[in-house]
């Protein structure tokens, strides 16, 4: 991962963390009970990490609104909106549906669907945009079975992650790591920090499923780069 920017975090982190902990809750209301297949998991990160300032929620809590907003900061140059995402090494295709804010000030995640799509967080960077861009993702469902990110924990660094853009251009990743931390300990700052170049997150849950309160207990993040950019 790129060297990540020392200011304290502003609007966008706080709101793209809230789709993270959005997410995670929604997932885990369809996941597969026992029995069905287990998704590819990374190797449970460790080591000395900042704490979260606040914990994934169970499938029966909300996740947080957005805190007041920050001075505005200078504008960047447009990004095209994506509309597509491929990972060839674990075979996804998918359109990127656009995810937003409730009324409630919650965030919106894809619908768990038999063919779900992964859905990008608007309200964050676009990808190729500088910052961490956001992509969501279902891992699995009990009535469907494996999600649009099921493979999610089988990427490797050095996988190409391609996002195509309503411009008719490609956004080129390159994954630099994958990691499954406990919902309890999710890295916010690692993952939703500013980042002085355009960087992606792909986002599912993982680990072992709590039937108790109907939730993954980790998650898996994938955490890639920008190398370039190319025509459709």
């Amino acid at each position: 991962m790129t060297e990540q920017s020392a200011r304290r975090p502003g609007r966008r982190t706080w709101i793209a963390l809230a789709v993270a902990l959005a997410v995670v809750a929604a997932v885990a209301l369809g996941v597969a009970l026992t029995g069905q297949q287990q998704a590819p998991q990374p190797i449970a990160s460790s080591g000395d990490r900042s704490p979260s300032s606040s914990v994934a929620p169970d499938a029966t809590t909300s996740s947080p609104a957005p805190p007041a907003a920050d001075p505005p900061a200078a504008a960047a140059p447009a990004v095209a909106a994506p509309v597509s995402i491929g990972i060839p090494s674990i075979d996804v295709t998918s359109d990127l549906m656009r995810l937003d804010l409730n009324d409630d000030g919650t965030v919106q995640v894809p619908p768990l669907e038999p063919d779900d799509e992964a859905g990008w967080y608007q309200r964050g960077p676009a990808p190729g945009a500088v910052g961490p861009a956001v992509i969501l993702g279902h891992v699995d469902s009990a009535e469907h079975g494996p999600g649009v990110f099921f493979d999610l924990g089988a990427l490797r660094a050095g996988d190409e992650v391609t996002v195509s853009r309503a411009d008719g251009t490609v956004a080129v990743f390159a994954v630099d790591r994958v990691e499954r931390h406990p919902k309890d300990d999710f890295p916010t700052i690692e993952v939703y920090g500013d980042t002085p170049d355009p960087q992606l997150r792909l986002i599912t849950c993982g680990g072992d499923f709590d039937s108790g309160v109907r939730s993954y207990e980790d998650n898996v993040i994938a955490f890639a780069t920008l190398v370039g950019t190319r025509p459709v």
